[in-house]
C-alpha cells in the first residue's frame, strides 16, 4: 500500500526493518542512545556493535531528539537514531513527533532519499502502534511541503497485526 502526503510517498511494508534497503532506517530509541532491546535491539545485533558507540559518542540527548549515525553491516547506510523516551521511561506523542520532525530534517541535511520508520514509541515505550503511528504522521505531514531530498518513508510493521494497523491508520489519515 501507498499514499502520497505532500512531497512524501509514503509506504506501508511487513517485515524486518533490518532488511530494508533504503537510504537510513530509524531506532526507536531512548534518549541516552544505547541499545537494548526491541528495534534497537534488531539493529545493534544485525548492524553491529558499531552503530551504538558512534550513537552513544553523541549522546545523550532529550526524548524529542535525533541523531544520525553509519548504519555499520545493514544495507541501509544510515541509522536515525530517534528518543521518544527517556531510558527506563514511557513515550510520549510529543517526544515521537519531535523526533520524527528531526529525524525528517536530519535525512534532509544528509542528502538521504529513503527512510524506514518502525512504531516509535510503541511497545517497551508504552504507546499503542496508533498513538505511534499519529505522532509520526503529524511529523510527516508538517514537513510535506518543505523543500528536500527525502521522498520516500516506508513505515514497517514488523508482523501481520502491526502492519495492519498501520495500514488503517494511513488510511484513516487520507480521508
Amino acid at each position: 500500500m501507498s499514499q502520497r502526503i505532500g512531497r512524501f510517498i509514503i509506504k506501508i511494508q511487513k517485515g524486518d526493518i533490518t532488511e530494508f534497503d533504503v537510504d537510513a532506517v530509524i531506532n526507536a530509541a531512548n534518549s541516552d542512545l544505547w541499545m537494548g532491546s526491541g528495534v534497537a535491539g534488531a539493529i545493534k545485533s544485525k548492524g553491529g556493535i558499531m552503530i551504538e558507540r558512534e550513537a552513544m559518542a553523541q549522546g545523550p540527548i532529550k526524548p524529542g531528539e535525533a541523531i544520525i549515525t553509519t548504519g555499520g553491516n545493514l544495507k541501509a547506510i544510515h541509522v536515525i537514531h530517534c528518543a521518544g523516551m527517556p531510558p527506563g521511561g514511557q513515550a510520549t506523542f510529543l517526544a515521537v513527533k519531535e523526533s520524527m520532525d528531526h529525524a525528517i530534517r536530519l535525512a534532509d541535511g544528509h542528502g538521504l532519499r529513503s527512510v524506514a520508520v518502525p512504531a516509535i514509541g510503541a511497545g517497551v515505550g508504552g504507546l499503542t502502534i496508533n498513538e505511534a503511528m499519529e505522532a509520526i504522521l503529524a511529523a510527516i505531514r508538517e514537513n510535506c511541503e518543505a523543500h528536500g531530498p527525502l521522498a520516500e518513508i516506508v513505515l514497517v510493521g514488523y508482523g501481520e497485526r502491526a502492519y495492519n494497523e498501520i495500514c488503517k491508520i494511513v488510511q484513516k489519515s487520507g480521508e
